[in-house]
This record gives C-alpha cells, sequence and structure tokens, in this order.
C-alpha cells in the first residue's frame, strides 16, 4: 500500500528541519556561530550569554558587542522556530519514538548554553503540550537530564515545579496500567478502583470548582448519549466538606442503564490519589479500558465522544478474540 502523499511531506519536512536545526547548533551563525561561545576561554571573550539564561558556574561576564549578543539572540530565535516546527513534524511519531527524537536533539548540542536551551525549550513545550500523552516526553527529559543536574534548570524554584510535575504524572500516562487506589463510600466501608475487567471513567471534582460545576451539567447529557457499552463511573470528590458532597450527590444524576454511578471520596488523601493520578488541579478526567489501561488522560467533556468510541472497540476487540 503506498505512503499517504500528506504523510511523505510531513517526514521530508522533518528530515529538512533536523539538517537545518544541525546547522544552527554546528555550523556559524550570523558572524560566529551558538555553539562558539564554549569551545574555549579565549572563544567565550567573544560574547556573552543573553538575558535570562544560567552562566555556568565561575563565568565571568563576557566581553562583546551589542551587536554579538544580538546575532546570538536571534540565531536562538530561529532556533527556537526550527524546533516549533519540528515538534509539529513529530506529532505522528509515538512517545517512544519522540523520547528517543529529543534525547539526539539534546545530545547533539556540544555547547552546554545551546543544550540547556534546547532542553528546557522541549521540556517547556511537552509539559504544556494539548496533545493527549506527549506529556510523557516532557517526564522523560526531566528524568534523563535534569533530575540529576546534567542540565541545569533556570533556577530552584523551577527546579522544583519540573519534580513536581513528573511526580505527579508519572503514574498516569496514556498506556499505563491505571493505578489502584482504595477509597471511601458515602455510607461507609471502602471501594477499590477501577474494578478489574470493566471500562471505566475516573472523574476527580471540587464542589467548589467553577470548571467542575460546569462538566457536571453538560458531562451527563454526553454519557446518556454516548455510551452504550457498560462502564462504571467512578466520581471522585476531592474535598472534605462532607456536607457539600452529599449535595452535590443528590444533584448528579446519569440516566444511563449502562453506567453505573459510584461516588466516592477520600478526605485524609491515604490513597495516594492526588499523586497517583496528577490531581494538582481539578477537574480531572481519565479513561480506562477493560483491560485496566489508561487511555485516555486530562480529557474535556468535549472529547468524551471520541474516547468512548475507542473503549469501546477495545471491548469490542477483547470480547471477540474469547470467544
Amino acid at each position: 500500500m503506498p505512503i499517504p502523499l500528506k504523510l511523505v511531506s510531513l517526514y521530508v519536512r522533518k528530515i529538512i528541519l533536523i539538517i537545518s536545526l544541525l546547522t544552527i547548533i554546528h555550523g556559524p551563525l550570523l558572524g560566529g556561530g551558538i555553539s562558539r561561545c564554549a569551545e574555549s576561554p579565549s572563544a567565550a571573550m567573544d560574547c556573552r550569554h543573553p538575558k535570562g539564561w544560567n552562566s555556568p558556574k565561575g563565568d565571568r561576564p563576557l566581553k562583546g558587542g551589542r551587536g554579538v549578543e544580538t546575532s546570538r539572540l536571534d540565531s536562538l530565535s530561529r532556533l527556537d522556530s526550527l524546533m516549533t516546527g519540528y515538534t509539529i513534524a513529530m506529532q505522528l511519531e509515538d512517545d517512544e519514538d519522540k523520547c528517543k527524537e529529543v534525547d539526539f536533539m539534546i545530545s547533539t548540542a556540544k555547547d552546554s548554553l545551546v543544550r540547556q536551551h534546547i532542553a528546557l525549550w522541549l521540556f517547556d513545550y511537552y509539559k504544556e503540550s494539548k496533545l493527549m500523552g506527549e506529556e510523557a516526553v516532557a517526564v522523560h527529559i526531566y528524568d534523563k537530564w535534569l533530575a540529576d543536574g546534567t542540565i541545569k534548570m533556570r533556577g530552584e524554584f523551577d527546579l522544583m515545579d519540573a519534580q513536581l510535575f513528573a511526580n505527579f504524572n508519572r503514574s498516569s500516562l496514556i498506556g499505563m496500567d491505571a493505578p489502584k487506589i482504595t477509597l471511601l463510600k458515602p455510607c461507609g466501608g471502602s471501594l477499590t478502583v477501577p474494578a478489574d475487567g470493566k471500562s471505566a471513567l475516573l472523574w476527580f471534582y471540587d464542589t467548589g470548582c467553577s470548571k467542575c460545576q460546569v462538566e457536571s451539567k453538560v458531562m451527563p447529557g454526553v454519557l446518556e448519549k454516548e455510551v452504550d457499552f457498560p462502564i462504571n463511573f467512578y466520581a471522585v470528590y476531592s474535598g472534605q466538606d462532607k456536607k457539600a458532597w452529599k449535595a452535590f450527590r443528590r444533584s448528579f444524576k446519569v440516566k444511563n442503564k449502562n453506567i453505573k454511578l459510584i461516588h466516592l471520596w477520600d478526605p485524609e488523601i491515604e490513597s495516594d490519589y492526588l499523586r497517583l493520578y496528577g490531581v494538582i488541579s481539578t477537574p480531572k478526567l481519565y479513561m480506562i479500558d477493560n483491560q485496566g489501561s489508561i487511555i485516555g488522560r486530562r480529557l474535556e467533556v468535549e472529547s468524551l465522544p471520541q474516547i468512548l468510541d475507542v473503549a469501546k472497540t477495545i471491548e469490542e476487540y477483547y470480547k471477540s478474540i474469547e470467544k
């Protein structure tokens, strides 16, 4: 079967971007090149660190005119532009290949400041990416390059923020087995979720969260319309106000016989669900297939129909091979 032309052009663009990027990293650019600044002490005296960069320990203010600094900043601007195109060209790759690509990109830069710039730019890009699953690349960059100081963060606050992001996302990435958490029922007793062998939606919310309130009005209609196979819907209250939780349970209903609505909470956070599912803020919505794998995370209500179709397809596939 021939490869679609659109896909071919995407890979061609990717190759061109790689070549252009490596030219910037290694080649002379704008009267000196980025990599020249750290080749030797004498070369370093001909340029200065752009504002906002971390100077390696022991560096003195570098001599050089405004024109040299402007050239370096122009070079970095072009580098950022190429990396934007490069990351877009990689969107069709799986997360494992993206991790290999970013490692190659970072390790190719021989200048420590250029390497730092590339690594932090890529970390920020994947940390804030709107493409579901790409946050796994940011976690990888933190673990491989930032955690042990191989590449320095901009400052201690940024390092703490990166550590928090990695630790609160690494356990619930796309494709992973959903962490088991034991939560409390409204009338006493506990329940470990998600249950084995059944698709599930896991929704973390707070009654005082305005976006949660909006989702609670919209979500029942979507679920009643779109779900035509059995799933568990775990509505996990992240607050501690028992009266507010009781009032919410009375008002939040889903009229679909295929959906089993289960209200849970963990006011003492003994299950560690905040870290395991990255509940730094609410709402947080996860889709888990009937094999216990996470197939959707940080979901918006608008995307539920598509991810529910995926879950249904997976369920039908496993039912077919069991026959």
